[in-house]
């Protein structure tokens, strides 16, 4: 039923819950008990603090101030609100990065960049890691036993506004991961292919991080490795942090952080640094001005759907530290509108609907002053009740009315194959990057328009087959890197009886991101008994090109692989109709034990992902039980023999949605069957049981 457990998820909430980040050094000290009474009025029982205080509580090198905080606790523990504490590492004070500008990040030209924004060092830095040390260890040693706190934050949004580190002491720490890890030059030329332009180096003190270069082209080897570098950094960064806190914290108590950002292996960082792991969603990013008009924005925020996806697949239970709640927008960046009536509960049923089982909204009043004096909270700047605090109120409400829900499991029958490879190869590849991108975001919008519940699967190093098990189908687009381990893996999966389809490119590269003197798709060839012939975008100057599948003329996308089989078991299902390669094989299909591999040619859209779940079998696997428009997202979590369905309307419009079996609504208790009308933005949770997917194949 594509349920995985989390091995390595030490915390889990054990009921559905309500936050609000919180900034009381922002705040005159008379508010702050009426803050925290109104908060628990509207069902907020959590505040988050702190994350941005560094000095306040280290004013000066060495002298440290408590007391601010101190008053505060004390106030939470008597209002009896639970608080969970951030580490204020990710806004260094003004005294430290002057007197050691060695702990600023800097522009790739070596430009250092100076105080007055946040995320402005560097992850390398000892002197860095030995202040932020001491300050999260002054911290625990003073509140970790405090019985307000449940939890640590460390930092804030790991690699959020930049992802990319060219300081001296990044490039130090480079040379030091690099010869860990090639051990020789010889070997580190060899797998950056140093030949290539005279890039050979004969000594460590050649190699740095990325610099300026002609065309601003780097080595696409060397920075496939650096952007593993990068994420290295940030995880010790972490695991620093994460080590000192254990040391003081009490026992149930969990530590995170708030992602999920870019350059950087959240699965790692979490496995290895943190309990359970934290999201901020803003849906209404979907909004912001310079939004793409393009494809994603048929979805707008039902988009938002795929980053929850991904963090389900880093924590099947996490928990959700800023969720929207008012407009967006920095005095420079940014602008995005206010939640509509009904679209605060639209988006938090949405984070809980994918695996969330605790809600903090951003913030819980607007600042009056600062670059995020736009980035409205529940409050606005007048302090007065408004719709937004009562939505938050029915919110609570709705939560006690479905709390039974927490920690079940969202179901999905097709997954999505992702790897830290390729995602990292893809952001410096831009022959990769446009077609995995692309496909990416197709295959999400076709399992979001065909109501297919899909999760999102990382092929690691400790990844299983029985990590697998569980998905009907698996689509790995284009995975240009494959590695032994990986294809061993996908073998013993399709053995076992699962479906995977790949798509074109796969199994180009070798693991330094070196294309590979053997045809496609590499290492799976002697599985999928096919191979590439030869291969070419579609120019645009080129008709679209189809296939012809069962008589239907179907989409193959941006990029084409002209293929042919090499073994009897392999079966050519369609053929291009088009372009110099017209009638060559597109699709191949090849039995493997109780399963199947089914090698497409193209790259991935919404109409040929759609003809792929027809054919496999996993098209609206709820068909059967519900029908919903386009306009409607539907998911599943089960819990034991309990199941839970949502229902979401994500448009303007009233929708009509038909219940083809009896189901409990939640929120009033009753059975229902039949035809229903959800309002505008309004959701929907039943009660239900015993499910089975059903069998959609037309095999």
């Amino acid at each position: 039923m594509g349920i995985i457990m989390d091995r390595n998820q030490n915390f889990k909430w054990d009921r559905l819950s309500l936050g609000v980040c919180y900034y009381p050094e922002h705040w005159d000290r008379s508010l702050w008990q009426e803050d925290l009474r109104r908060m628990k009025e509207c069902g907020i029982g959590t505040v988050r603090v702190a994350e941005f205080a560094w000095s306040i509580f280290e004013p000066e090198e060495g002298v440290f101030d408590f007391e601010l905080f101190d008053a505060f606790l004390d106030l939470a523990q008597r209002e009896e609100m639970k608080v969970i504490f951030g580490t204020p590492t990710a806004t260094p004070p003004a005294w430290l990065t002057e007197k050691y500008p060695e702990v600023l990040n800097s522009r790739k030209d070596g430009v250092l960049l100076r105080h007055g924004m946040r995320r402005h060092y560097n992850y390398n830095s000892e002197t860095y890691h030995r202040f932020s040390g001491r300050i999260v260890r002054r911290l625990a040693e003073r509140y970790a036993k405090r019985p307000c706190i449940v939890g640590w934050q460390i930092d804030n949004e790991l690699n959020c506004e930049v992802n990319e580190f060219y300081s001296e002491s990044d490039t130090l720490a480079f040379r030091e991961y690099l010869k860990e890890k090639y051990g020789t030059l010889e070997n580190l030329n060899e797998a950056w292919g140093a030949v290539f332009w005279n890039q050979t180096y004969n000594d460590w003190n050649q190699v740095y991080v990325p610099r300026p270069t002609i065309n601003d082209q780097v080595n696409p080897h060397q920075m496939l490795d650096y952007t593993r570098f990068v994420s290295e950094s940030a995880i010790r960064f972490c695991r620093m942090q994460s080590d000192i806190l254990r040391e003081y914290r009490k026992e149930g108590d969990f530590i995170t952080t708030n992602g999920m950002f870019g350059n950087l292996d959240n699965h790692k960082m979490k496995d290895t640094c943190l309990d359970v792991y934290t999201y901020d969603s803003y849906p209404n990013f979907a909004w912001c001005m310079g939004e793409d008009p393009g494809n994603c924005r048929t979805l707008n925020d039902r988009k938002w759907s795929r980053n929850l996806m991904e963090v389900r697949s880093i924590c099947p239970h996490f928990g959700i530290m800023e969720q929207q709640s008012g407009a967006n927008g920095w005095n420079g960046r940014m602008d995005a509108p206010a939640p509509k009536p009904g679209q605060m509960m639209l988006w938090a049923m949405q984070s809980i609907m994918h695996g969330a089982d605790f809600i903090s909204f951003f913030r819980w009043r607007t600042a009056t002053k600062g670059t995020e004096m736009y980035w409205h909270g529940i409050l606005d700047y007048d302090n007065c009740d408004n719709r937004k605090l009562a939505e938050v109120k029915r919110i609570q409400e709705r939560i006690l009315r479905i709390r039974e829900i927490t920690g079940a499991d969202y179901a999905a029958p097709l997954g999505l194959l992702r790897d830290y490879d390729n995602i990292f190869d893809a952001q410096q590849d831009i022959w990769h990057g446009r077609i995995a991108d692309s496909s990416e975001m197709e295959i999400f919008v076709a399992s979001q328009l065909n109501h297919t519940p899909m999760d999102s699967v990382y092929l690691r190093e400790n990844t299983e087959a029985g990590d697998l098990e569980g998905y009907q189908v698996l689509i790995y687009p284009h995975g240009e890197i494959l590695t032994e381990n990986a294809c061993r893996v996908l073998e013993k999966y399709v053995r076992q009886g699962g479906t995977l389809i790949i798509g074109a490119r796969t199994g180009q590269k070798d693991a330094n991101g070196q294309c590979v003197m053997r045809r496609m798709p590499g290492l799976l060839s002697p599985l999928t008994q096919s191979a590439v012939r030869e291969f070419t975008l579609v120019g645009p100057g080129d008709d679209a090109v189809t296939m012809n599948w069962n008589g239907k003329e179907v989409e193959t996308g941006v990029f084409n692989d002209i293929l042919e089989t090499t073994g009897v078991e392999a079966k050519v299902l369609a053929s291009y109709s088009g372009n110099y390669y017209k009638g060559s094989p597109a699709l191949i299909e090849t039995q493997l034990g109780a399963g199947r591999i089914l090698h497409f040619g193209g790259t991935f859209t919404r109409s040929n992902v759609r003809e792929f779940l027809s054919y496999t079998g996993v098209l609206e696997p709820f068909a059967g039980r519900i029908s919903v428009p386009a306009e409607c997202e539907i998911a599943l979590r089960r819990k034991g023999d309990q199941e839970y369905f949502f229902v979401l309307n994500y448009s303007a419009k009233e929708q009509e949605i038909s219940l083809l079996q009896e189901m409990a609504d939640m929120d009033s208790g009753e059975k229902q069957k039949g035809t229903v009308t959800l309002a505008p933005y309004e959701t929907k949770v039943y009660r239900l049981k015993d499910i089975q997917w059903e069998d959609m194949s037309e095999r």
